[in-house]
This record gives C-alpha cells, sequence and structure tokens, in this order.
C-alpha cells in the first residue's frame, strides 16, 4: 500500500529563477552558486510550482552541507507543501510498469535523458502523449522534481556517485 506523502501547510516566499539542466558538473556549479533563500524553479502545467530552499539542513558524514537544498512542490492555492520522496516516486514508477511495462519504460528513458543533462520541458515536448495512459505522477512531474533532486544529489555528494545514486537504482530495481 502506498504511503500517503507528507504534506504541510505553508506558504513559501520565493524568487523565481531559471537554470538550465546540464551535465552533473555543470549543473552542480550553478547550485553551489545559489544564495540562501526560497526558489521557485520549475512550473507544471497544472499550475503548482516546484520550489528550492537553500539551506536543506543535510548532514554528510558529520559536516553540514551548506549547499544542500529541500526540493518541493507548491500548490500556491491551497498552501500546500509537499516534499515529494525517493520512495515515493520508486512507488510510483513500479506501479507504472505494474500497468504497462512500454509505455512505463518510455518514461525511464525519458528520465534518463534529464538525468544526462537535458531540459525536461524538451523531453516533454518530444514526446507529448508520455505516460498519459498511466496511473499516478505525471511525468511532467517526475522529469522536472528529479532534475532538482538530482543537482541536491550532485551538490551533497560532488566526489562520489550523485546523481547516479538514484537513477542507478531505478536502472537496476525498475526498469530491468
Amino acid at each position: 500500500m502506498a504511503k500517503k506523502p507528507a504534506i504541510y501547510s505553508a506558504k513559501l516566499n520565493k524568487i523565481p529563477i531559471r537554470i538550465r539542466n546540464a551535465t552533473r558538473e555543470e549543473f552542480r556549479k550553478k547550485l553551489i552558486e545559489i544564495p540562501f533563500s526560497g526558489y521557485e524553479v520549475e512550473t507544471l502545467s497544472d499550475g503548482r510550482k516546484i520550489c528550492i530552499t537553500k539551506p536543506g539542513g543535510k548532514n554528510v558524514y558529520g559536516r553540514m552541507q551548506i549547499h544542500d537544498f529541500m526540493v518541493w512542490i507548491y500548490n500556491e492555492s491551497k498552501n500546500e507543501l509537499w516534499r515529494i520522496s525517493h520512495d515515493e516516486i520508486f512507488d510510483d514508477l513500479k506501479n507504472k510498469m505494474e500497468q504497462n511495462k512500454s509505455e512505463a519504460k518510455r518514461v525511464i528513458l525519458a528520465l534518463k535523458r534529464v538525468h544526462a543533462g537535458e531540459e525536461p520541458d524538451e523531453v516533454i515536448q518530444e514526446n507529448p502523449d508520455l505516460g498519459n495512459s498511466l496511473d499516478g505522477y505525471a511525468p511532467e512531474l517526475i522529469l522536472k522534481v528529479y532534475k532538482w533532486i538530482w543537482g541536491q544529489e550532485d551538490c551533497n555528494y560532488p566526489t562520489g556517485e550523485g546523481r547516479n545514486m538514484s537513477m542507478n537504482a531505478i536502472m537496476e530495481e525498475i526498469y530491468k
């Protein structure tokens, strides 16, 4: 049974910014330069926003990560913040695989393109019907939120696996 998402009732002060997706190191460098604050970084077609707040408060190897940030889905009309988790996305992708394996694999391959540095909107424009027949989270949400989660992972683990940790898990545990 799917766990209920953690949704908070709150207003978020945010500054709109746009940073194009890029390779791991290039995107990480751009994110490190962002000052501490809240930022609106993507807009979903349903009007919700992908926002980041910096710093995120993560400790890695016993040290506070000053370049860490949190990734949120913000529904301004309801004053709701949702910090989507890897587990929620993994469960959703697994459910998509059970519904229609070939269509779910198309979603994962689109995700792989974002992982490689392509911009989510461009991937979606090339595949306008991507995952439309599948229940669960919209592929647009998954692609856009993971762009920022991966940036976060690259900042937290600059000499390690960074974004590859979760993408490899998706390919090994779900795509197979």
